[in-house]
């Protein structure tokens, strides 16, 4: 008679990896493609400043009065093609472009905040799917000893 449990957990890669991970210190000095330089902090450092500047409707405002001081101009020139040259290279572009920015960032904030939920929700269901292996180790234990038990008594025990 052999003493072997009813079943063989064998953990997935991923949660492998989401355990040990978050036994770790959390650092991500060891992620792939995460090679710090002076020159690529001051570049992200940079576009991430102009990014947020740019990216409000207080820009776009001004940039709609910018526009406007050109637009007497373009009237004035009697002339459709400067007209429309002034909508859409002057206009559209400039204001557009922060209009633009503040859509994303709304979106992104939106995606942000389902994608931190859908990541709670997976660290819960990893969490309980550990929790009912336990329990279903902890029952294989018991059915074991059952097992032993009804051996002892002279019964033929399920194998």
């Amino acid at each position: 008679m052999t003493d072997q449990g009813i079943y063989d957990y064998v953990p997935h890669h991923r949660t492998r990896q989401t355990v040990s991970t978050a036994q770790s210190d959390g650092s991500d000095r060891n992620r792939p493609g995460h090679h710090p330089s002076v020159a690529n902090g001051l570049n992200t450092w940079l576009a991430v400043k102009v990014t947020r500047g740019v990216g409000t409707m207080w820009c776009a405002y001004a940039f709609v009065a910018l526009a406007c001081v050109s637009l007497p101009a373009a009237i004035q020139s009697r002339s459709a093609v400067v007209l429309v040259s002034w909508i859409s290279q002057t206009f559209l572009q400039l204001v557009l472009l922060s209009v633009v920015i503040v859509g994303q960032n709304i979106l992104a904030a939106s995606a942000d905040q389902r994608s931190e939920a859908t990541h709670r929700d997976a660290e819960a269901v990893l969490h309980e799917t550990v929790k009912l292996q336990e329990h279903l180790l902890a029952q294989d234990q018991a059915l074991t000893e059952l097992r032993h038990q009804v051996a002892a008594l002279g019964g033929t025990p399920a194998h």
